[in-house]
């Protein structure tokens, strides 16, 4: 706490995460001087009833508000600023541009530690870390106690050293191999670096072109759009850049669409620089460890920075670049509360850090491709993959008219046996998690549905339960038709529990490792599951979006995407270009050491032209081929859009709410804005709730936040208001 002598009124504005579009004011703790706060401390304010943790935003003298009405700072939390003037410029920049509450988006920037007022201070855990025994000893020496076999092959995989409350189930096995030497105990400062080094691979033209680029651009902003084809080194592209960054003695921030692709890179990266602090940064961590995280890159303690789109706000005491793997992925664009774009942000925030940002992807979205057309972005390419090893080989599988077994044709069927037989690893590909996604009666023609939302309940056998994906509602597996009384209920549909028995039964002798939500919520599965892949104990690996991005499976020489024809037929405009990305990210995992690949595509659409154009021209072609059809329409990247999200009780009141909405837009619209809705969400009603949606489009976005700025203040005072709840998106990816 800050200990304050009086020297005047000093004026706090303070950023409190609620709902309200503003900040507020407050007197600062009596005998404190000016110089003793300064902007981006943590005060407690007293709020309402109670008090509330906040941010100073602005320290002075004048408040719009008499100061006897001004309430009193309680308590001033850190004695330095936790956030620079640089980062607080960025949150109330990304405040305006996404119209949300300056409160909610300044304290999102914080670990949850830190937004309930606890010190800012990395806390202290224990480490285990392999001994020089522990390093000599191969975990397959361990065959006969297969707990610690386990527990020792994640150290060996982990760089060597894992935090305590990593490995809090695994305790016998843990007190066994600290019994047997293989593992000492340590404090984190102390852990000895006992990472076997990974070699800087040679790079090729290419590579080295883009290597020499991004250096050359370190100390000033540049945006950089790596596009490469899958497996032709990015990642080393990536880390020959760091390396550099990293001889200035400077911090570089890598952003992940996914928690499933940290294990891995963080692995690859600590075996790489194994003498530099690393940290994560994700969901899965505790608060301790993200707090730790958070605090080692502020305070200059961590080099390198892994993490996810909550990680990009992190302050960096020394930023010299920012890297976005897979920049085309939705992840990257948060759906609710707070709505931003991590992408959009990483680079309004190099811009002011004066920092290069790398967008690196092998299916990069069109709004950087445009980007690149308008001279934003420098193109950097990779065209071909790295090493020996060479593009997969497509098949478009005509499944129209042809026997199926569970959802697999007799041809795919027999590849499968033919790649098995030659001991290489298969990959089937599934985005529907689940048993089945129906369950119908064969009597009547009942449908199993939620009671809560306009959607079917997912059959999910192996817990005997229907399940809604939408709003998380359960029930028992009904044996039973409610309607008719039948017991003639049927599974219609295959989702990757159902595939993963049809398998097990075709291939008794094979291992088969299934990679979904489901199967990987346990802490550690994941990790599990890919060293099982990696080591060549799986024969088939079966799995959801989450197989489709970044995993390097060398012995994979199949790949098999099993429904592409549902993305073929969508409302959504941006679905083509999502399932473009989708079969080529997922194709990528095939042939990618020195053995060649395989993809084969079952498809009722054998002529589709989005199939054709990918297949035959490669997604580039696709893709320019889509931007010429988004320019002809008027939508997106040549238009920009808002989407108004209402939700209620009831269908009448979002419907009143938006027709508030219309006549409030109508009295200040030029005229360029289109006004489209209002109207039911494509889901109408979910978890009990009936939605409505009002779409907003410019070719100008300072037209389109004009407009914004003049109507928001007007719609939150709107009677109607008080009787829905709505959000705003900003370039919505979705419109659901």
């Amino acid at each position: 706490m800050v200990n304050c002598e009086a020297s005047g009124p000093i004026i706090l504005q303070v950023a409190i995460a609620v709902p309200v579009n503003r900040l507020f004011d407050y007197c600062a703790p009596a005998g404190c001087k000016i110089e003793d706060v300064k902007p981006g401390v943590r005060v407690l304010a007293p709020f309402g009833k109670g008090r509330k943790v906040g941010l100073v935003v602005a320290v002075g003298s004048h408040s719009e508000l008499d100061a006897d009405r001004l309430k009193q700072i309680s308590q001033i939390l850190d004695t330095e600023p936790l956030l620079s003037a640089t980062d607080l410029e960025l949150l109330l920049w990304a405040s305006r541009y996404y119209h949300h509450p300056p409160g909610e988006v300044l304290m999102a920037a914080f670990p949850a530690a830190l937004r309930q007022g606890k010190p800012a201070a990395i806390q202290q855990e224990a480490s285990f870390v392999l001994s020089p025994l522990g390093l000599e000893t191969l975990p397959e020496q361990l065959k006969r106690a297969p707990r610690q076999k386990a527990l020792l092959e994640r150290f060996h995989a982990q760089g060597g050293a894992i935090r305590s409350t990593e490995i809090k189930s695994c305790k016998a096995a843990l007190k066994t191999l600290l019994e047997k030497g293989l593992l000492v105990a340590c404090r984190p400062d102390s852990i000895p670096q006992v990472v076997r080094l990974n070699p800087i691979l040679a790079a090729n033209a290419e590579q080295q072109a883009a290597i020499v680029a991004i250096i050359g651009g370190l100390g000033h902003f540049a945006v950089y759009l790596l596009e490469g084809v899958t497996g032709s080194g990015k990642t080393e592209v990536y880390m020959q850049a760091i390396a550099a960054v990293l001889r200035q003695g400077l911090q570089v921030l890598v952003l992940l669409p996914e928690i499933s692709l940290t294990p891995q890179l963080e692995q690859r990266f600590r075996r790489r620089f194994n003498d530099v602090p690393i940290v994560s940064f994700h969901s899965r961590l505790t608060d301790a460890q993200r707090l730790n995280a958070w605090l080692s890159m502020q305070q200059a303690g961590a080099a390198i920075m892994l993490g996810t789109r909550s990680a990009l706000f992190t302050p960096m005491k020394a930023p010299g670049l920012i890297i976005l793997d897979e920049e085309h992925d939705a992840s990257f664009k948060q759906q609710e509360g707070f709505r931003f774009s991590a992408r959009d942000v990483a680079i309004a925030r190099a811009q002011r850090l004066a920092v290069p940002v790398v967008l690196g992807s092998a299916t990069p979205s069109l709004e950087s491709l445009f980007n690149v057309e308008r001279r934003r972005y420098q193109p950097l390419y990779l065209s071909c993959r790295a090493g020996n090893a060479v593009d997969p080989v497509f098949q478009l599988l005509d499944i129209r008219n042809k026997k199926m077994q569970s959802g697999l044709s007799e041809q795919l069927i027999a590849a499968i046996k033919s790649t098995l037989a030659q001991k290489q690893q298969v990959l089937l590909f599934l985005n529907r998690r689940g048993y089945a996604p129906v369950q119908i009666c064969h009597g009547c023609g009942q449908v199993s549905r939620c009671r809560h939302c306009d959607a079917n309940l997912v059959i999910h056998a192996a817990q005997s339960l229907l399940r809604c994906h939408h709003c998380g509602a359960e029930q028992a597996l009904i044996r039973c038709c409610p309607a008719c009384h039948s017991g003639d209920l049927q599974a219609v549909g295959m989702g990757t529990e159902r595939l993963e028995q049809v398998l097990t039964t075709l291939f008794p002798d094979q291992s088969v490792v299934r990679l979904d939500k489901d199967s990987t919520q346990r802490k550690g599965a994941l990790e599990d599951y890919l060293q099982q892949i990696n080591c060549g104990e799986a024969d088939i690996i079966l799995g959801t979006q989450m197989l489709a991005k970044g995993h390097h499976f060398p012995n994979v020489t199949l790949v098999a995407i099993l429904d592409i024809d549902s993305g073929l037929f969508s409302i959504d405009f941006r679905a083509g270009e999502k399932l473009a990305q989708v079969i080529v990210q997922v194709a990528g995992r095939a042939g990618r050491a020195d053995k060649p690949g395989r993809v084969i595509l079952q498809t009722r659409q054998p002529r589709h032209p989005l199939l054709l154009t990918l297949l035959d021209s490669g997604y580039r072609a696709f893709a320019q081929s889509a931007l010429q059809e988004r320019r002809q329409a008027g939508l997106p990247p040549y238009s920009h859009q808002v989407l108004f999200r209402v939700h209620a009780a009831n269908a009448q009141a979002p419907q009143q709410f938006l027709q508030a909405v219309c006549s409030l837009i109508a009295e200040a619209n030029s005229g360029a804005t289109r006004v489209l809705g209002p109207a039911p969400a494509p889901m109408a009603r979910r978890a009990g709730q009936y939605r409505f949606q009002l779409l907003l489009q410019n070719p100008g976005r300072r037209d389109l936040h004009g407009l914004l700025d003049a109507v928001l203040p007007a719609i939150a005072n709107l009677q109607e208001a008080r009787t829905v709840r709505w959000s705003l998106d900003v370039d919505p990816l979705d419109l659901y």
